[in-house]
């Protein structure tokens, strides 16, 4: 008689068949799922762009990844970070993914799951040391920046090609311990996988999935012998630079200007030119060294062997045609000029005798001769570059100039160290630098928010920059600023403006012959052609005698130059008392500025309206209450006063506590009101310039001065010493920056021209408390005693 067997349970509900049944079709669920979730990133991988907009890249294009927005930060993230060690992220997942379609449960997942992380850092790290193909358009390496952070940490220990087998002997264990293979059963469990996965899919599903699987690979065959097939021209050395406009401006650059190709033009072309670097590439020096001739020496032939190649089909291709090294950067464009010069080319027939004050027109300024501008080529100016890598490696610095910027005075070459080298040993090899370029001076200093250290070198013809290129610029003329003021142009050429109004002070050192003059006569000029005798008022002090005195007499003049130093102190008084006067107006009204002082009241006198203040006069003697009248308030129009030093040491030695004072209080409070100081000074010691002036003053401008110590004194560091002079100025904004700009020209002759036009527009109308001090009351500065 047959006996049954009796179905096997755990606690004799649920039959352990069941159960296995259920384990199965919830490891299949999960096994799919993690292959919907591979797929999804997958699909985000092979439709990344550099150019989709992301946490990195800060764009407002459309994104052409498949997955969108999502989709191009992921991929980007992943991408940044390890590289093409994505694909190591995307591999094994598969693998497990096939082990729970085999109904595998994996063991220990904590530990493999740490041992994958660690096998993709190492993989990462490994594809760091290979030499990135021409479509890699990222910063950081093929192995990401987590791949560049592990592969620099070992350079100072291991060689490169010791380094790289290393890293991928590692690789390779850690990831066979990780997902649970190992070298004696690996091809058994894969048979098993293989055998498991196919199991669940039988007839029409089992043909479904087949031909699924017979496209996807006939679509890779089919993208690698594409890849393949791609001639790989040959390119010269990288040397990409994307350069802004503006010098040291803010926005990070990216480190090549390569196309913009997706992840698998990138696979595709780094299959096909995928080499680990041997040593002597990778330790050749970029100056190759001479040696002479020696008998005891044998000639070695380094081409013995190369001849042994196949026929490559494509050698009877023509080479392209050479083209310009892309590390130099394009010459600035011309100035854009603005409607004055149209204007001012068909003058107006003076046919109304009392004509309104008329600004003065483009013609009396000279015009830049034709031809005026940069001689020399991008060819002479990589040669150069070339040269300066020599030379820095003569005195043991390597490294890469991986930009070059012409200007209209010097040349910048912008130097990106190798690791380990300190930007203070490139600065201190200033002199030696000049010495082997047979340049008359250099000047070297960090670019400010870039791993790059700027080498400046003087050109070889100086162009000179003219005022009137400035003034007619359409940047002068649409320029919103108050108080523009123009100082020259920049390394790149770009006209360079300032806003005085919002300095609020400028401090200026120079020593004889710099262009310190000069440049205080184009920042008036620039103020003369731009503001009438209402909106801007001067008050000049000239203690030498000769450099101002030319102004003498225009419109805007709150009184004659002042030439006394002892003048100059009562001038000086004048303007605190009228900076106090000012805030007492502003107060009344309510208001936090001149520029809502001055709105206010224009649109109290557009609408004929007597603005009016309730103050309290005193009590009445009999009910004790308060008396209260009606105080109308003064509503002209405050113009900006512009204070001019030209000398603050000749001040200094005859009246210096007063001196100070004035400029102190004048400094800290008198932006609100609307005034603004303009000091020089030829001798920038600490006793000129103390630290009073220098924490007032935070906007400063060095013309080249005769040593490091007054280098130091006007800007905090070294570096003016080695200008050019003739215009060659640091210009130092609020925030510390230096820019090194080249001065325009204004010569003696448009200075007169432009004074005289002025002279008939109007008459000055001095104040003359400006230069007389009321003997009865004189003004006292606190802390200060009655002279």
């Amino acid at each position: 008689m047959a006996r049954t067997q009796p179905m096997e349970t755990d606690d004799g509900t649920v039959p352990k068949s069941v159960r296995r049944f259920f384990r199965n079709r919830m490891l299949e669920a999960a096994g799919l799922l993690l292959l919907g979730l591979l797929l999804v990133l997958t699909i985000a991988l092979a439709t990344w762009s550099v150019s989709d907009p992301s946490w990195n890249n800060a764009v407002s294009n459309t994104p052409v990844n498949w997955l969108g927005y999502p989709g191009a930060v992921l991929s980007d993230q992943l991408i940044q970070y390890v590289g093409l060690g994505v694909l190591l992220l995307i591999a094994i997942p598969m693998v497990w993914a096939m082990g729970l379609f085999g109904h595998q449960i994996t063991r220990k997942p904590i530990k493999r799951a740490a041992f994958f992380i660690v096998a993709t850092i190492l993989f990462s790290a490994s594809l760091s040391l290979l030499p990135a193909p021409a479509s890699w358009a990222l910063g950081a390496g093929m192995g990401g920046a987590v791949g560049d952070t592990i592969s620099g940490t070992m350079t100072s220990v291991l060689s490169i090609g010791l380094k790289g087998i290393l890293a991928d002997i590692t690789a390779f264990i850690v990831l066979l311990v990780g997902t649970a293979f190992s070298i004696r059963a690996a091809t058994g469990i894969m048979n098993e996988q293989l055998m498991a996965i196919s199991s669940p899919f039988n007839g029409r599903l089992s043909d479904f999935f087949m031909t699924i699987l017979g496209a996807t690979s006939h679509l890779v065959l089919s993208l690698t012998a594409r890849f393949k097939k791609q001639p790989q021209p040959q390119e010269p050395e990288k040397k990409i630079v994307v350069h802004n406009q503006h010098d040291y401006q803010t926005e990070q650059p990216a480190k090549e200007a390569a196309p913009k190709k997706g992840l698998l033009q990138v696979v595709g072309d780094l299959a096909g030119n995928l080499s680990v670097p041997s040593m002597t590439a990778v330790q050749a020096s970029r100056v190759e060294p001479r040696f002479e001739g020696s008998p005891d020496i044998d000639p070695v032939d380094d081409a013995a062997g190369y001849d042994n190649f196949e026929p490559d089909e494509f050698a009877d291709v023509p080479p392209a045609p050479a083209t310009t090294s892309a590390r130099v950067s394009p010459r600035a464009k011309p100035i854009k000029q603005g409607k004055k010069v149209r204007l001012d080319a068909q003058p107006d027939l003076p046919l109304d005798a009392n004509h309104k004050y008329e600004l003065p027109p483009l013609t009396l300024l000279t015009e830049p001769p034709v031809g005026n501008g940069p001689t020399m080529t991008a060819d002479a100016l990589e040669q150069n570059a070339r040269m300066l890598e020599g030379v820095l490696e003569d005195f043991g610095v390597r490294g890469e100039i991986i930009n070059v910027r012409p200007g209209p005075v010097v040349t910048l070459y912008e130097l990106e160290p190798a690791p380990g080298i300190k930007s203070s040993r490139v600065i201190g090899l200033a002199d030696d630098i000049a010495r082997s370029m047979s340049a008359i001076s250099a000047r070297v200093a960090v670019v400010p928010g870039r791993n790059a250290i700027g080498i400046e070198l003087p050109n070889s013809d100086r162009e000179t920059v003219y005022l009137r290129e400035l003034v007619a610029s359409q940047a002068y003329e649409k320029t919103k600023q108050h108080l523009s003021v123009a100082l020259g142009k920049d390394i790149g050429g770009e006209p360079v403006l300032a806003d005085l109004a919002r300095m609020p002070h400028l401090l200026i050192a120079g020593t004889t012959g710099s262009g310190k003059s000069v440049g205080i006569n184009t920042m008036i000029l620039s103020l003369l052609y731009r503001l009438t005798p209402d909106q801007c008022k001067l008050i000049m002090i000239d203690p030498k005698m000769l450099e101002l005195s030319v102004y003498e007499g225009i419109p805007h003049l709150l009184s004659p130059v002042v030439t006394d130093p002892k003048k100059a102190v009562v001038a000086l008084k004048w303007a605190v008392r009228e900076m106090e006067d000012r805030y007492r107006k502003m107060s009344k009204l309510g208001v936090r500025n001149i520029d809502g002082f001055n709105k206010r009241a224009k649109q109290a006198l557009k609408k004929g309206e007597v603005v009016t203040r309730t103050v309290q006069t005193g009590f009445d003697p009999e009910t004790r209450e308060p008396i209260f009248e009606e105080e109308a308030l003064d509503l002209n129009h405050l113009p900006f006063i512009v204070v001019i030093i030209d000398e603050m040491a000749d001040l200094m030695l005859v009246a210096g506590k007063e001196i100070e004072g004035a400029v102190q209080r004048l400094a800290q409070m008198a932006r609100a009101a609307g005034i603004h100081v303009v000091m020089a000074t030829q001798r920038p010691s600490v006793d000129v310039i103390t630290g009073t002036i220098k924490a007032n003053f935070p906007t400063r401008i060095s013309f080249q001065v005769t040593s490091k110590i007054d280098s130091r004194t006007i800007l905090g560091e070294q570096g003016a010493e080695n200008l050019l002079g003739q215009g060659d100025m640091l210009y130092m904004a609020g925030g510390g920056r230096i820019v090194r700009l080249h001065g325009a020209f204004a010569s003696d002759k448009e200075v007169e021209d432009v004074v005289a036009h002025l002279k008939q527009q109007a008459a000055p109308c001095y104040i003359e408390a400006v230069t007389e001090e009321p003997a009865d009351d004189p003004y006292v500065l606190p802390g200060m005693e009655p002279s």
